[in-house]
């Protein structure tokens, strides 16, 4: 543990956290940055000589924070989008992302002998990022930090060229009716989402592309036919819209269904993980390099974090809330929520990222989970009379909003214990001290905190979000999409004031239950279709599901060896380093072109093609993103 790799961790995890928060914010997805956390600390500190293999886990390990903690674009812009802030203020954005990250920490330290050390668990992330170091220890590879900037760099201008100068179009879309069915098909030409598709692999990536096609092929066009038009929209935007009204609900309840499905199949393993952990609870602290943060320690950190929490929710009901004895038992129900609910999450997660890897746990599905049990949880201490009456107030607005601000908490502490014990097993195998890695990732929590509420002030002045824009006049087609904060305010809001539309959930339940019996079979034969994929191809935009669906087939038909069709996908590879740098790239200089029309107040301020261009940008945006990819092809195969 060394000062300067603290403070490189802390970089890193700044670059990253505010590159995983718009790219979460425009796809719903994030990437983990672990990998290229490692290989940028590998070079640095080459550099400045005196680097070993335990300084670089350092880094990596606090660096990781960057992509779990940016999680919180799932939950604070429902606040937002529900008119209750009108900005993310500073203090209590940063306040409880930190402390509900830092909770996440704590309670997978008990867990660490369970899960870790005396487990059989895969941990697959965890196990790549070591070898990784280790390569990087021994011989080095310049090559991949090349990569990674060449990635950045190329996808730096065409993002550029895209939402700067828009001289190319990011996306296309063709509409076609046939009697009264509308069809509508769309690409997107984002090089983040084709980095993310080669990243995702194959099975992800056809599962979200047969979401896309059941949703525009199957459901858009049975709807458009036995819905009426009253407001007479044009094909497309009556589409679209039955596709945000209808279709988008079905993949709510497929996700719903599958994260569910997890945390059935995880249950037994679980509660024997909770078991040993208790079992264990005496060993922890003991002398040695297996020792975690100390009981004392421990006690002291939790203390204060559940001090902050119900200060925080304290201060949250204060401006609408008058009642003191309603407003502190509320704050207390809270913190005990969090508490009780964070904990076996944080052990459910622990088993999912050890078994499918940190990127492949369903956490969206399990703050849907959580949305549910807020929710009801709060309707039941109103059944009783615990609440503050102004919670009730104005379609139960106030109730709404201290339940999404809870889910937040929720949401930073579950990504983070999604993460550390990946990281636990990382150090496990290169030889770290459990404790130093549990203080980088407190760091981490911390520097990842600092940053998030600024940048979710960027990006939201500078594009707004789905339905919720900053300033009027703004371009709505330029807005972000924040999927996931758009249905957890309808589900949200759906349950308070009961009227849910849940025919579409539950015929998307169904479809999940399809999925999960299809998934079975196939993995009897080597295959895999992951429902909670396919689920998120029905929420996303098409344009989404289909960018990452050609990154996923491009990256296997270029791994694919022709003897055997077996890929050979290498964590390391080419292929993933210029990945990496696309997502990296174009989510830096997205963040920089918010800054950039939030400073002048106008997102076109770069913009130098004339109105009457026509059709040039989408051709030219095809074309680039067709060279691009063969070239994208070429490197993986070279590589």
């Amino acid at each position: 543990m060394t000062i300067r790799g603290l403070i490189l961790g802390a970089l890193i995890t700044v670059v990253f956290t505010a590159s995983n928060i718009y790219l979460g914010l425009k796809i719903g997805l994030t990437v983990a940055s672990s990998i290229p956390a490692a290989v940028i600390s590998m070079s640095v500190l080459r550099m400045m000589g005196g680097a070993t293999i335990l300084e670089n886990n350092l880094v990596q390990t606090q660096a990781s924070a960057a992509g779990t903690l940016s999680c919180v674009f799932i939950s604070f812009p429902c606040l937002v989008m529900i008119g209750y802030w009108q900005h993310f203020p500073y203090l209590e954005t940063m306040l409880l992302s930190m402390a509900g990250g830092m909770t996440g920490v704590l309670f997978t330290v008990p867990l660490r002998r369970a899960m870790v050390t005396h487990s059989s668990l895969p941990y697959p992330e965890g196990v790549a990022a070591a070898e990784i170091l280790k390569a990087g220890s021994e011989t080095g590879d310049p090559d991949s930090l090349k990569a990674l900037l060449t990635g950045g760099l190329v996808s730096a201008v065409v993002t550029l060229a895209t939402g700067g100068l828009r001289l190319l179009a990011d996306g296309a879309a063709m509409t076609a009716t046939w009697g009264g069915a509308i069809f509508r098909a769309s690409t997107g030409f984002s090089l983040a989402l084709l980095g993310a598709g080669y990243l995702v692999g194959i099975a992800g990536g056809i599962a979200m592309l047969l979401g896309a096609i059941i949703a525009w092929g199957v459901a858009v066009p049975v709807l458009t036919t036995i819905l009426p038009n009253p407001s007479h929209l044009a094909p497309a935007d009556f589409a679209t819209a039955l596709w945000a009204q209808k279709v988008r609900f079905l993949g709510a309840g497929t996700i719903s269904i599958a994260a569910v499905w997890t945390l059935a199949v995880l249950a037994r393993p679980v509660a024997a993980g909770i078991r040993d952990m208790l079992r264990a609870g005496a060993a922890i602290g003991d002398a040695g390099d297996d020792r975690d943060l100390a009981p004392r320690t421990l006690g002291l950190l939790a203390g204060v974090l559940l001090l902050v929490l119900f200060g925080l929710f304290i201060v949250f009901q204060m401006p609408a809330a008058t009642n003191g004895h309603a407003i502190v038992t509320a704050a207390l129900a809270a913190v005990a929520f969090c508490a009780l609910f964070g904990f076996l999450v944080a052990a459910a997660c622990g088993y999912m990222a050890g078994i499918v890897g940190s990127s492949s746990s369903p956490l969206s599905g399990i703050a849907i989970i959580a949305t549910v049990m807020i929710a009801s949880f709060l309707l039941l201490l109103e059944g009783l009379g615990l609440l503050p009456a102004e919670m009730a107030a104005n379609n139960h607005h106030l109730a709404i909003a201290f339940a999404l601000f809870l889910l937040s908490a929720i949401v930073a502490s579950t990504a983070i214990s999604n993460d550390n014990l990946q990281d636990l097993k990382t150090g496990q195998l290169v030889g770290a001290s459990p404790w130093r890695q549990q203080a980088a990732l407190l760091v981490g929590c911390a520097s990842g905190a600092i940053v998030i509420p600024p940048v979710l002030e960027l990006l939201y002045q500078a594009y707004g979000f789905v339905g919720a824009m900053p300033r009027p006049g703004m371009d709505a087609s330029h807005a972000l999409a924040a999927p996931q904060p758009a249905l957890l305010v309808t589900l949200t809001t759906g349950i308070f004031l009961h009227h849910l539309d849940w025919t579409m959930i539950l015929l998307g339940v169904g479809l999940g239950i399809a999925l999960i019996a299809t998934d079975l079979l196939l993995r009897r034969r080597g295959g895999a279709l992951p429902p909670l994929a396919v689920g998120i191809g029905l929420y996303l935009p098409p344009a989404v599901s289909v960018t990452l669906a050609i990154g996923a087939v491009l990256g296997w038909a270029c791994t694919r060896q022709p003897q055997g069709g077996r890929s050979t996908h290498a964590e390391t590879g080419a292929g993933t380093m210029l990945a990496s740098g696309f997502i990296v790239g174009e989510s830096l200089t997205g963040v920089l072109l918010a800054a950039i029309a939030g400073a002048t107040g106008r997102d076109d301020t770069l913009s130098i093609l004339p109105a009457e261009a026509g059709m040039m940008p989408a051709l030219l945006g095809f074309g680039v993103f067709v060279a691009i990819c063969i070239w994208f092809g070429r490197s993986i195969r070279r590589g």
